[in-house]
């Protein structure tokens, strides 16, 4: 595969985030703030991959998403970069969130 062609695939992959961010934006953009509202009710700090109740937990200086029934860790926007700028922070992270 040639430099050319990865090129290409990550700016399909740009377009296409791009056309999923804006239909999300529009669908957002149609309900009403009392469905927005409950939608936050209902989903606000639960797991998006077994529905329990997720718990902040700090991890090198940034407060990350863990549920300790599936053993997911997630990460708001912008978390994953304050992450990978520290070096280890990967190894340290399988530690520290090893069950």
């Amino acid at each position: 595969m040639s430099s050319g062609t990865l090129s290409e695939q990550e700016q399909r992959a740009r377009e296409d985030l791009a056309r999923q961010r804006e239909a999300v934006q529009v669908r957002q953009s149609q309900i009403s703030s009392d469905e927005r509202e409950e939608q936050r009710r209902l989903h606000w700090m639960h797991c998006p991959k077994c529905g329990s109740q997720l718990a902040e937990v700090q991890f090198r200086a940034v407060k990350v998403d863990k549920c300790f029934s599936c053993n997911g860790v997630f990460l708001d926007d912008g978390e994953l970069e304050q992450l990978t700028g520290k070096p280890g922070w990967f190894e340290s992270m399988l530690r520290f969130f090893k069950s």
